[in-house]
C-alpha cells in the first residue's frame, strides 16, 4: 500500500484516536447496530479522557456517510481536534480496535483498506451510463445521458430497410458510448483514479473499453454483476468490488514476499527490530512488511527522528531516549516520512520480530 494517503497525519499533533469497527450494512437492523457500537465506543473514549468535542466528531462523521452496501469495516482517525483519516475497509474487524495514544495506529488500514482510495464504478448501457466517483471514503454521483437515437431496430421495419435501420442504430450506440468514454477519461484525469469498474450488459462493457484511451482502459475492470437497470443488487456489485481489491492485496503480499526472499543474503532485505529500525533511520526502506509485532516498543527522541530498538541503542547514536512507543505504531508512521511503502503479511513471510523490510539500497551494516 503506498503511504501518500497518510501523509496528512504527519502534520496533526497527538494525541491519537484510532478506532476500527464493523460498519455493515447488510440487515435491517443496521442502524440499531451502528448505533451500539458507537455509544459503546463513546463511552471507552469517556473512559479515556477524550474530550467532548472529539467524541462528537467522530459521532458526527461516522453517521453522515453515505451508509455501506453489504458487508464493511470503517476506519476512523482524529487528532488535533479534527478527523484526518476516515475510510471504508474491505472487511470489519472481528472486533471493534479503539487505542488512544502518541501515534495514529495504521495496521488495520494496511490490512484490510482499499488499495486504491479513489476509483470510479461505471453503470453502462447503450444509452449511457450512471458514474459514481469513490474518493477517500466519499462519493459523488452523476448521469451521462447519450443523445443519439434511436438505439433499439425498430421492429416493423421492412427486410429491405434493415441496413440503414441497423446502420442508425449501430452509430447512435458509438456516439453514446463515445459519450461516456469522454467523460470517465475526464473523471480519471480529474481525480486521479486508479481503477475504473464497469457494469452493465456484456456488449456495453465491452464496447464503452474499447473506446477508452489505452491508458484508462488499462485501468478498467469488468464485473459480472450489476447493471443500469432497476432492481440491480449493488451488494453483489460491491461484493465484487471487494474481492477485486482483496486480489490485488494478495499479489501485493506475494510481490513483497518474493522480493524480501530474492533480497536476503545480498543486502537489500532486512528483519528484526534492530536491522528495520537502521533502515527505517537511513531511509533506505523501499517496503516495510509488518507481520505479528505484538506489544514490541522502541525509543525514539522528542521529534522522532532517530528510532531504535531500546535505548543503549538510541545513546550509542547520540540520541536522548525521550519516547518509548509502541513498534506497530511508530514503524509504520516512519514509513510514511520516508515515502516506503506498507505491506500487512500473510502466513507467507515471519519475520524476526514480526518485521521485516525490502530496501532501496544494500546497507553497510544491517543493525546500524
Amino acid at each position: 500500500m503506498l503511504s501518500d494517503r497518510f501523509r496528512p497525519l504527519l502534520d496533526a499533533t497527538g494525541p491519537f484516536v484510532s478506532i476500527y469497527f464493523d460498519d455493515s450494512h447488510d440487515t435491517q437492523d443496521a442502524a440499531a447496530q451502528l448505533d451500539a457500537r458507537l455509544r459503546d465506543i463513546r463511552k471507552h473514549l469517556e473512559e479515556r479522557s477524550v474530550e467532548t468535542a472529539m467524541i462528537e466528531e467522530i459521532d458526527t462523521a461516522v453517521r453522515a456517510a453515505h451508509p455501506p452496501v453489504g458487508r464493511s469495516g470503517r476506519a476512523v482517525i482524529a487528532a488535533s481536534g479534527s478527523i484526518v483519516t476516515d475510510e471504508h475497509l474491505i472487511r470489519p474487524p472481528a472486533t471493534t480496535e479503539l487505542r488512544v495514544s502518541e501515534l495514529p495506529y495504521l495496521i488495520p488500514i494496511v490490512e484490510h483498506g482499499l488499495l486504491h482510495t479513489t476509483y470510479l464504478l461505471v453503470a453502462v448501457d447503450h444509452t449511457g451510463a450512471d458514474i459514481t466517483v469513490h474518493r477517500s471514503g466519499t462519493t459523488r454521483s452523476e448521469t451521462v445521458d447519450g443523445d443519439h437515437r434511436p438505439v433499439h431496430k425498430a421492429k416493423s421495419a421492412e427486410h429491405h430497410e434493415y441496413g440503414t435501420a441497423q446502420g442508425k442504430v449501430d452509430e447512435a450506440v458509438r456516439r453514446n458510448i463515445r459519450d461516456v468514454a469522454d467523460r470517465v477519461t475526464q473523471l480519471v484525469d480529474e481525480t486521479g483514479a486508479e481503477l475504473v469498474f464497469i457494469e452493465g450488459e456484456a456488449s456495453a462493457r465491452a464496447e464503452l473499453t474499447a473506446a477508452l484511451p489505452e491508458r484508462v482502459a488499462g485501468i478498467a475492470v469488468a464485473l459480472h454483476s450489476g447493471g443500469r437497470t432497476e432492481g440491480t443488487d449493488q451488494a453483489e456489485v460491491h461484493h465484487e468490488i471487494g474481492q477485486e481489491f482483496l486480489k490485488r492485496r494478495l499479489a501485493t503480499i506475494d510481490d513483497a514476499a518474493q522480493r524480501f526472499a530474492a533480497g536476503q543474503g545480498t543486502g537489500l532485505a532486512v528483519e528484526g527490530l534492530a536491522a528495520v529500525t537502521a533502515a527505517l533511520r537511513d531511509g533506505a526502506v523501499d517496503t516495510l512488511i509488518i507481520g505479528e509485532i505484538g506489544a514490541a516498543t522502541v525509543v525514539a527522541d522528542t521529534d522522532l527522528t532517530l528510532i531504535a530498538p531500546d535505548a543503549d541503542t538510541l545513546s550509542d547514536l547520540g540520541g536522548a531516549p525521550e519516547r518509548t512507543l509502541r513498534a506497530d505504531e511508530a514503524l509504520p508512521l516512519l514509513a510514511v516520512t520516508t515515502g516506503a511503502a506498507l505491506v500487512r503479511t500473510d502466513e507467507r513471510i515471519s519475520p524476526a520480530d514480526g518485521v521485516a523490510a525490502v530496501l532501496r539500497y544494500a546497507e553497510m551494516s544491517s543493525a546500524g
